[in-house]
């Protein structure tokens, strides 16, 4: 198996990438470690436009929380554009310059991080606009991707994943009961292991159950 990982250096996707170290070659690209901006397409193509060969798994970890609004009063419009450049136009436009990379002869997986906060029709508490909203129009930019690519790549699953509250630094000062990122990422590739082609433009949590969009 050979994955390609993008934000390795982050809490989860340094995790995911050990673990897949574990079955295979594994391509670990991040900001810190490779320069890899998803917020400048330039960068995203730079980087991926230097791999050859193909992968079975291309996983995003990539994300930002911001400052999450409690209420409307402090919504932010440059705060809103900058979620949705890391949580929204980064993952798709990792997919736009992966999918040459990913095999159409057989199975693979394109898999991005998103969150239940994404969910709209899950949403009964309100506030953090942006990071919602942001999460909201990755799962329709990853929905939207999975019709098009299931044209050329029949058997490609392409996946948004919640991986539930990790203890990362991401997640510091929040008091939900969080996991260790080698158990999240565990969990998540274990339903990456088990999603099918059927199942591809879908959005699941870390025990592969679908989360309403």
């Amino acid at each position: 198996m050979r994955s390609l990982v993008i934000g390795a250096s982050g809490g989860i996707g340094g995790a995911v990438a050990e673990k897949l170290g574990q079955r295979g070659e594994v391509v670990a690209l991040s900001r810190s470690g490779a320069g890899l901006d998803v917020t400048d397409e330039g960068s995203v193509a730079a980087a991926l436009e230097r791999l050859d060969g193909q992968f079975d798994l291309v996983f995003v970890a990539t994300g930002a929380l911001g400052s999450p609004e409690k209420a409307i009063r402090s919504l932010d419009a440059r705060a809103l554009a900058d979620q949705f450049a890391v949580n929204a136009a980064g993952p798709i436009l990792v997919l736009k310059h992966a999918l040459r990379l990913m095999p159409r002869d057989r199975r693979s997986v394109f898999a991005a991080l998103s969150a239940r906060v994404g969910s709209i029709g899950d949403n009964g508490l309100g506030g953090w606009y942006s990071y919602r909203a942001s999460k909201a129009a990755l799962n329709q930019l990853l929905r939207t991707a999975a019709i098009e690519v299931a044209r050329t790549h029949r058997q490609a699953v392409v996946a948004s994943l919640h991986p539930g509250t990790v203890a990362t630094r991401f997640t510091e000062g929040y008091a939900h009961r969080k996991v260790p990122p080698e158990t999240a990422a565990a969990n998540l590739l274990a339903v990456v292991d088990r999603l099918t082609p059927a199942e591809s433009g879908g959005f699941f949590d870390y025990a592969g159950k679908t989360i309403p969009f």
